[in-house]
C-alpha cells in the first residue's frame, strides 16, 4: 500500500497518515491541539512530536484552552524540567498566550476555515516535490491569528496546520488516502 514519500514504517506514524493527516476536522478541541502542537514543531520533525503527543495531552492538561490560558510562570518552569515534552521556553510561553488568545476568538472554528472558503481544497500532486511550503491561505491564517495575539503561527507553520487538519488534502495521488480523501472531503465530518 502506498503512502506519502515522508510516512516511514513505524506504526505510529502510518496510524497518524491513515487516520489523522488531511482528515476535514471541524471539532475545535482537536483544531486547538494541532494548532500548539504545529507551534512546538517549529524547528523539529513531525515525527519528533508525534511520539510526545500523549505526554503533551497529559501535562498540558488535555489541550484545554481555558487551563493553558492560566499557567502561571512557576506552572511554564516546571513544564521546562520535563523530558517527555519540547523544553522550549518561547514555546510554552506561546502555549499560554495561544490559549488566552484562542479563547478571545468568536468562532475560532469559523476563524480557521474561513481561509479556504470553509470546504477543504483538494490538490492532485503526484509527487511530494510538487507541495508547497507555504500558501496564499497559510498566510491568511497567519495574519488572522498574529492579528489575534497568536505566536508561532507563521505562514509555513499555518500551512502545515492547514495540511494537518484537512483544510488542504495534499496527499500524493499515488497514495492509498488521496483517493479516498478526494471522495469524502466534499462532505466534511
Amino acid at each position: 500500500m502506498e503512502r506519502c514519500h515522508w510516512c516511514t514504517q513505524d506504526p505510529l506514524y502510518i496510524q497518524y497518515h491513515d487516520t489523522e493527516w488531511g482528515v476535514p476536522s471541524f471539532h475545535a478541541p482537536h483544531l486547538f491541539e494541532k494548532l500548539i502542537l504545529e507551534g512546538f514543531q517549529a524547528g523539529l520533525s513531525w515525527f519528533t512530536i508525534l511520539r510526545k503527543r500523549e505526554h503533551f495531552r497529559a501535562v498540558l492538561h488535555r489541550f484545554n484552552p481555558e487551563r493553558l490560558a492560566a499557567l502561571t510562570d512557576a506552572d511554564l518552569q516546571a513544564l521546562m524540567q520535563d523530558p517527555g515534552i519540547v523544553r522550549n521556553r518561547l514555546k510554552l510561553q506561546a502555549t499560554r498566550r495561544n490559549a488566552q488568545a484562542w479563547l478571545q476568538l468568536n468562532d475560532p472554528v469559523d476563524l480557521i476555515w474561513s481561509v479556504v472558503n470553509h470546504t477543504p481544497i483538494i490538490h492532485h500532486y503526484d509527487h511530494h516535490n510538487q507541495i508547497p511550503a507555504t500558501s496564499v491561505q497559510g498566510d491568511a491564517l497567519c495574519k488572522h491569528l498574529r492579528k489575534a495575539g497568536f505566536t508561532f503561527v507563521g505562514p509555513t507553520i499555518c500551512h502545515a496546520y492547514l495540511q494537518g487538519i484537512g483544510a488542504f488534502m495534499d496527499h500524493t495521488t499515488r497514495c492509498h488516502r488521496h483517493a479516498v480523501l478526494s471522495g469524502r472531503a466534499h462532505t466534511p465530518e
